[in-house]
């Protein structure tokens, strides 16, 4: 039998219900969603009824009370680092939204007290755990396309963002935090670590503050080299989003990725299709099935590294690397990892 954890949430907004929804699917593996944390008191209570947690409205109170075994962190990115702090001087393993802080002095501030307290802490970048790009990372370590020489991967998209989420516009920092860190993990996960990174970076939307459109040149330390592309302004027909598009070449054959989720696997000069688009879960929906589908897998992946007490993929020393991609970006040259 799994060991079982009791999970804390802290932020019940929109993308939050994805997470209650994971936890509540993983409860057979040992998820005990028990304790749900807002600031708004019918948002906090809203969950608590909806996934059979008790509600708070003061995060310190919660870890006060209940006995953790894991605290997920779904709430804007300003608050981060002081969630993480507080939940940090708890010891209790913890899980926090994506980007992981507001710059790179965050991240190291967190990394190190995760190494200080002894105590796991990871970012739910789920954009790695999606189907599609599992398979492709599956097909690369089969050896089918051989060494990969060059990638691109590219997220372009005219999908009104902006009125759901208004605050983006107002962000000095717009497309390389909210969607560049998404596709810059998928490099890293599918070429390996980054020696030199340029960017062009743009603002195409006149009623945004911070950049809507990124375009970026990477170096991997392997040789390969990968065009990471990232747009809130495209304006093509069909609009792919939510999807990530991947193009990778190796000395062996290609993959390419095709709206709907397929793979076009070519190998020693065979091309295959293959279906990776995901099932649709009772509590999701198309075209967001995807994402909602990564929600459930990042979760997965990050119950049982608690429960085998080792990191996660994701850990927050394996994603401050892919954080110092942003930083270089922005900086539009040298990668400063970790020391």
């Amino acid at each position: 039998m799994a060991e079982r954890i009791a999970i804390g949430l802290i932020g019940c907004g929109f993308f939050a219900q994805n997470h209650m929804h994971a936890w509540t699917d993983l409860a057979p593996e040992g998820a005990d969603l028990v304790a749900v944390c807002d600031i708004d008191p019918a948002k906090a209570n809203a969950a608590a009824e909806k996934f059979g947690a008790r509600a708070y409205t003061d995060a310190s109170e919660m870890l006060g009370r209940e006995k953790l075994g894991l605290v997920d962190i779904a709430t804007g990115q300003a608050t981060h680092l002081p969630m993480v702090e507080l939940a940090l001087s708890h010891r209790v393993p913890t899980i926090v939204q994506k980007p992981f802080g507001q710059d790179m002095a965050e991240v190291r501030r967190m990394v190190e007290l995760s190494r200080a307290t002894g105590t796991f802490l990871a970012v739910h970048e789920n954009f790695r755990f999606q189907l599609p790009q599992l398979k492709i990372n599956e097909i690369i370590r089969s050896g089918a396309i051989g060494t990969p020489t060059w990638a691109r991967i590219s997220f372009r998209t005219g999908y009104d963002i902006y009125t759901g989420q208004p605050y983006l516009a107002r962000q000095a920092r717009f497309v390389l935090i909210d969607l560049g860190v998404h596709v810059l993990d998928v490099a890293r996960f599918h070429l390996g670590e980054v020696e030199h990174l340029t960017a062009e970076l743009q603002r195409r939307n006149p009623d945004a503050i911070g950049e809507d459109t990124a375009t970026m040149l990477l170096r991997h330390t392997s040789g390969a080299v990968s065009m990471v592309e990232c747009t809130y302004g495209s304006r093509r027909i069909p609009d792919s989003f939510p999807e990530t598009l991947v193009e990778i070449e190796g000395d062996k054959g290609a993959i390419i990725t095709r709206i709907g989720s397929r793979l076009e696997v070519t190998s020693n000069g065979r091309m295959e299709e293959i279906d990776a688009d995901p099932a649709v879960l009772p509590w999701a929906e198309r075209p967001w099935h995807v994402a909602q589908d990564s929600v459930l897998r990042t979760n997965r992946e990050m119950l049982q590294a608690v429960q085998q007490g080792r990191p996660a993929a994701t850990s927050a020393e394996d994603n401050a690397r892919t954080f110092a991609l942003v930083e270089a970006a922005y900086l539009k040259g040298q990668v400063r990892p970790l020391a």
